[in-house]
């Protein structure tokens, strides 16, 4: 008997092993071998602090299946569809925020996710105590309320930023011109004349720049652009030169994503942002009309990198850009991004294979750090191109859609896109996240619709 039972258990062990073999981690992990600064751990509340641990355990299970032929099922292992765990990660990066645009850029993410009702509850829960304050404040009647006493001055709570869905900005005290998108939804009653209309524009650009001049002489590294630097317009970024060349992009001793690592040759010219794009720059792109207003909450420093933007938002800020330099704006490239960012290295780090304390914004890369926001821009050294805050600062949105791994990526370094494609990569780390982050190889993912207070972006263009 037992020689019939034995083939009909040996056959659907192997059906088992062969369903089961080609799924493959794909969690963004930084394990601890490759990272130097431990980031998981209970006072970790980063984006991806739980990754090192699942992918550990994906691994240890995917070598038994190998070695023995045999199917592994595991009580708490992370799901094999690359989509789940980068749920699993993103939740747990925001599950103790206090921030309702957090668990709102959640849902706009992942709107039937595993963990939507509890989101959703949390999310009720937070907005429900911002609106306290403001019914506390409104409550005693007054002829006229004095804008001290107004419910977003009196509100000790901070207030949640914009929904991430939500693509036309809230109504400002004094509202700039209708942006575009929202003049084809509703046409005024009678339109003004087109003289008058581009009178108000060219007066709005030119308030605008001299907004951004005027902001930019608080900060001197970013006021007095060098002889080498172009700058295309008063309110366009100061831009560097990249000298064509070639690098290896990506490392194979560490995330799954980054690898294989392989020769890249850029052949073409292009010039990059020095700095992250800052809120005043942005603002200049606000008063003109052309880009969305985003959360004064984030956004309250005039020289530090503008955030809370998602990669449609920076969108509309380059085509404005181009509009008004009449020079060739767009995201840079992830190799491109990459190039610039290694500064002709091919060390771990851009300025070596060690952490240096006060080389990066980050929170474990040494002072000056703040943990409410980044630091302005040029606040730490520049690279040996001469672009500064490449690591840490704000994550920085390039135009590559996401892929999980660089095989069959270009090698000339243009945008890796496809059709329809929802996943933009972004690149760097923030000042929210750890050492191990600032590596010049350093990749994620992000929805290019959602917003988040840690993304930001620089632009780049051709030099022809």
């Amino acid at each position: 008997m037992w020689r019939l039972v034995l083939p009909v258990c040996l056959l659907i062990s192997l059906g088992l092993t062969s369903t089961l073999r080609s799924a493959a981690p794909a969690a963004h992990d930084r394990s601890a071998s490759a990272r130097e600064q431990p980031r998981v751990g209970q006072q970790d509340r980063g984006r991806y602090a739980i990754a090192h641990a699942a992918h550990e355990r994906l691994v240890a299970a995917s070598a038994t299946r190998q070695r023995y032929g045999v199917a592994l099922v595991r009580v708490g292992l992370m799901p094999k569809d690359t989509s789940q765990e980068y749920e699993i990660t993103f939740w747990n990066s925001i599950k103790d925020s206090q921030y309702a645009s957090d668990y709102e850029a959640y849902l706009k993410a992942y709107p039937n996710g595993r963990f939507a009702p509890l989101a959703q509850a949390r999310l009720t829960r937070l907005r429900a105590q911002a609106s306290k304050p403001a019914a506390a404040s409104a409550a005693p009647a007054t002829p006229a309320q004095h804008p001290a006493s107004s419910p977003a001055a009196a509100a000790p709570t901070p207030a949640p930023a914009p929904a991430p869905q939500a693509k036309t900005p809230p109504a400002p005290a004094a509202p700039p011109p209708t942006p575009p998108a929202a003049q084809t939804k509703a046409a005024p009653a009678s339109p003004p004349p087109a003289t008058a209309t581009a009178a108000a524009a060219t007066a709005a650009a030119a308030a605008a720049a001299a907004a951004a001049a005027a902001a930019a002489k608080g900060n001197p590294a970013i006021s007095k652009p060098g002889p080498h630097d172009i700058q295309d317009c008063p309110s366009c970024p100061v831009l560097v030169a990249v000298t064509p060349g070639n690098f290896t992009m990506g490392i194979d001793t560490d995330d799954a994503s980054e690898r294989p690592a392989h020769r890249v040759t850029i052949s073409h010219s292009y010039a990059l942002a020095k700095y992250a794009v800052t809120v005043a720059q942005w603002n200049a792109c606000v008063a003109a009309g052309a880009c969305p207003r985003l959360s004064n909450e984030n956004n309250a420093s005039p020289n530090a990198p503008v955030r809370d933007l998602s990669w449609d938002d920076a969108q509309q800020y380059v085509k404005w850009l181009s509009k008004v330099s009449g020079k060739p704006y767009r995201l840079p490239t992830e190799a491109e991004w990459e190039y610039a960012a290694r500064a002709g290295t091919e060390t771990r780090y851009w300025w070596g294979n060690d952490m240096r304390k006060g080389t990066a914004n980050c929170k474990d890369c040494g002072p000056p750090w703040h943990v409410e926001a980044p630091d302005d821009v040029g606040s730490f050294p520049a690279n040996a191109f001469g672009f500064y805050d490449m690591a840490g600062g704000v994550w920085e949105w390039v135009s590559d859609c996401w892929h999980n791994s660089y095989k069959n990526a270009p090698n000339d370094g243009h945008s890796w896109d496809e059709p329809n494609c929802q996943t933009r990569v972004i690149r760097g780390g923030s000042w929210r996240d750890g050492a191990g982050y600032m590596l010049a190889a350093t990749r994620f993912k992000y929805d290019s619709s959602v917003r988040y207070e840690a993304n930001g972006f620089r632009v780049a263009r051709d030099m022809k």
